[in-house]
């Protein structure tokens, strides 16, 4: 099996399970506490589950970093301690469902999240995000280009600030960042699923993704970033410093996505506020 008939199989399975329960009382009910820290509700079970299964009749050794379960090595029906990190085949980065508030609140914007690489976030050669709502996924290998479906996108071409539709995320804390910057560009938009925003920007329906929170997850922009590099746009921390390093679901990082055209502008607004 391909890497992306892997990604497409794994996106056909969540999106049949997670079906029945979306809209219900049920899921969003809270489990437990994931691996990432956050709150585990019924339906990012039924997901990562989902995932899971399809991962272990893989047949490959498999390092898997996931929200909810954290770093796991699978290889058939062995899992955890059978085996050894050392020996896997290639790494899963995975967010089976990104954007759980608005699946449970019956907002039709959320995906799945896989990357596909080595040890270190350089080292993604896959990048995969699917709408799970609509069916559309956008998908990167290095050096090949980014698609929606099979057409190739690219990012837009707005050089100027007046004229860029960003979207922007921080706490209440720092939430003067992003009115700074809503005085300079054309709008702004906050759609709740990180990783189908950042393909937005690498097909050019947004110009650029901020995040000043330093909360976000390497699940949640691994595939993106490579989906956006490869689409033509730039991937930063809001410090203009390149993301990289070890794939682990303990990373956090602030992050500037954009055309490239605007990036050099963007930054000058954000870095002073990082």
């Amino acid at each position: 099996m391909d890497m992306l008939t892997l990604c497409t199989e794994i996106s056909a399975a969540i999106t049949d399970a997670i079906e029945p329960i979306i809209g219900t009382p049920e899921s969003g009910r809270e489990l437990y506490t994931g691996a990432d820290g956050t709150p585990t509700k019924k339906i990012d079970e039924i997901a990562e589950n989902a995932a899971l299964d399809v991962l272990k009749s893989d047949g490959r050794k498999i390092l898997l970093i996931s929200e909810e379960c954290g770093e796991k090595v699978i290889f058939g029906g062995l899992s955890g301690q059978d085996i050894q990190k050392s020996d896997v085949d290639f790494t899963v980065v995975l967010d089976p469902l990104d954007g759980t508030f608005n699946v449970v609140a019956g907002i039709p914007f959320y995906s799945v999240s896989i990357a596909i690489g080595g040890a270190d976030l350089a080292d993604i050669s896959l990048g995969f995000v699917a709408n799970l709502h609509s069916g559309d996924f956008y998908h990167a290998e290095a050096g090949k280009g980014a698609y929606c479906d099979k057409r190739r996108i690219n990012v837009s071409k707005v050089s100027k600030l007046q004229k860029l539709s960003v979207t922007a995320y921080a706490y209440r804390t720092d939430s003067t960042k992003v009115i700074d910057l809503g005085r300079i560009v054309r709008r702004i938009r906050v759609l709740g699923c990180s990783s189908l925003e950042l393909c937005y920007v690498a097909s050019g329906v947004l110009d650029a993704f901020v995040d000043f929170r330093r909360y976000l997850r390497i699940t949640d922009i691994a595939a993106g970033k490579l989906i956006i590099e490869e689409s033509g746009g730039k991937v930063t921390d809001t410090a203009g410093m390149p993301l990289d390093g070890k794939l682990s679901i303990a990373s956090r990082v602030s992050m500037l996505a954009s055309n490239g055209h605007v990036h050099r502008q963007l930054l000058d607004i954000v870095a002073n506020d990082s």
